[in-house]
């Protein structure tokens, strides 16, 4: 479902020590560090400034290959110093068989380790939860893009809804808005993203960059992008990788 999630952070170094000490007992290492940011494969951060500020409220779950990594996960960041957000233990109100654990980033983000049957494949990013102004207008936007970024609605209540992709899920709750994310979904197909562009920019919303490579990246990486509602950077990208 997601290529790729990018937050922005108020100190660099100690979101990489939270993030390196929690994700290696999952079995997920950084795999990639430049001068502006730092990767764990579809997971990644890079420092906020002036123009891009610091996320906040955002609620990432990654995939535990089993409960006892789960209880690794909180048991490191809670050994650690970092913050408790819910100790590992069932959680039926996700599925009869979900097992998370919870804790909370140096500026305050929901990190989760989580592990049930239906968990995403070929991903560590499992689900993502923003929360929003206003659900109906997420919803519009959602459903804007939706056809083009690979993403169905599979739940919908004027509080909540959530989009499934082939694997993996993306909540949008109402509530104190997550501000500053950049969620990317992934595509084989140029004409994919450019009608995402069109579609956004045609409805109103706000382009953040025109369909295009960008070989900063790397060759052939081909993007759009546009803002939600609440201005969170949304992409479809092609990689052009064989």
């Amino acid at each position: 479902m997601f290529d790729h999630v990018t937050i922005r952070v108020t100190d660099r170094g100690a979101s990489e020590r939270f993030y390196d000490t929690v994700l290696a007992e999952l079995a997920i290492d950084r795999t990639y560090r430049t001068r502006t940011f730092s990767e764990w494969y579809d997971f990644s951060l890079t420092a906020a400034d002036d123009d891009n500020p610091v996320t906040r409220r955002l609620h990432v779950g990654f995939a535990a290959p089993s409960r006892d990594h789960v209880d690794a996960f909180w048991r490191a960041g809670t050994e650690a110093g970092y913050a408790d957000d819910g100790p590992p233990g069932p959680r039926p109100e996700y599925a009869d068989d979900y097992y998370g654990s919870f804790l909370l980033d140096p500026d305050g983000n929901s990190a989760e380790a989580a592990h049930f049957d239906g968990l995403r494949r070929g991903g560590n990013v499992d689900h993502i939860w923003i929360r929003v102004a206003d659900v109906a207008a997420a919803k519009r936007f959602y459903e804007t893009i939706a056809p083009h970024a690979g993403l169905r609605l599979a739940y919908d209540s004027p509080e909540r809804i959530w989009l499934e992709g082939a694997s993996g899920s993306f909540s949008v709750l109402s509530g104190t808005p997550t501000e500053n994310v950049h969620i990317a979904f992934p595509t084989d197909d140029d004409g994919a993203v450019q009608r995402f562009h069109e579609a956004a920019v045609e409805a109103g919303y706000e382009s953040r960059g025109a369909p295009g490579e960008r070989p900063r990246y790397h060759p052939g990486y081909y993007a759009a992008y546009v803002l939600d509602p609440d201005g969170n950077n949304v992409e479809v990208v092609n990689h052009h990788r064989s």
